[in-house]
């Protein structure tokens, strides 16, 4: 896990759930650090920075593909915010 690369980070579980079905159906190797504090105590987002998504290194390129076409699809009402 110390070799997994962060490409994004999130305030809140909510914001990402999506994403993570979609990292899931790709089969990417991913992991979202400090998921259970803030879900535990959310008020602690901004103390530590928030939710990282952690890619392995070899899936990073498609991994950011991933969330870029998400991000970017005026179609969908599904955005990450």
């Amino acid at each position: 896990m110390l070799d997994f690369v962060k490409i994004a980070v999130f305030s809140f579980p909510h914001e990402y759930a999506v994403l993570q079905l979609l990292l899931e159906k790709e089969d990417v190797r991913f992991f979202f650090q400090n998921e259970t504090a803030i879900g535990v105590m959310p008020f602690y987002s901004n103390a530590i920075g928030g939710i990282f998504l952690k890619v392995h290194p070899d899936d990073e390129q498609r991994a950011k593909s991933i969330l870029t076409n998400f991000s970017n699809d005026s179609s969908s009402n599904l955005r990450i915010v």
